[in-house]
């Protein structure tokens, strides 16, 4: 039984949902997202609480239920409230620049690394050695600064490299003289 599957969602007073047959449509105040369902998953909106229910009880379906439910939940949060992650760069000379539609970062290497922002996420660096990712899609932030922090993850000896802000890297010893 999916306990995730089975909750229904309520919609906050500003957010809209139009099922139409496999195609939903969340509108909210930033904007609105899309998302197509499975034939064998239904959708039921009734005043402000989303259902989803499933066809049969295979395992797949099942699978598919609690992954649907989590699906529309995101897009109305992010609707609604948008999706944020903070990135910090630790580095001497380590620093980042958004400049027109692309990220510039500059981490060590004899290059700059250049990534390319897709449409509906919004990159800012508020100072030189921090990036903000947000928009109204979890999977594409979350996408986007996980790219981000592959160009230089954290190492742990001196903790240089791109990190979440919230995350915390478990540090270690260096090399200590012989006896």
């Amino acid at each position: 039984m999916s306990r995730i599957g089975n909750r229904k969602l309520t919609l906050p007073t500003d957010v809209t949902i139009n099922i139409d047959g496999k195609n939903i449509t969340v509108t909210g105040p930033k904007g609105s997202l899309k998302l197509t369902t499975p034939n064998l998953i239904q959708v039921k909106a009734e005043g402000n609480i989303v259902e989803t229910v499933r066809k049969n009880e295979i395992k797949s379906t099942k699978q598919l239920h609690g992954t649907i439910n989590s699906l529309i939940n995101n897009m109305i949060i992010g609707v609604n409230k948008g999706y944020q992650k903070v990135l910090e760069i630790n580095g001497v000379g380590y620093r980042a620049a958004v400049k027109g539609s692309n990220v510039e970062l500059s981490v060590g290497y004899s290059h700059i690394v250049i990534l390319p922002i897709p449409e509906g996420v919004k990159v800012e660096a508020p100072t030189n050695t921090k990036l903000v990712v947000s928009g109204i899609d979890k999977q594409k932030v979350g996408e986007l600064a996980a790219k981000i922090r592959a160009v230089r993850k954290p190492e742990p000896y001196k903790g240089k490299g791109i990190k979440y802000q919230e995350e915390h890297i478990i540090r270690k010893e260096g090399k200590s003289a012989g006896k």
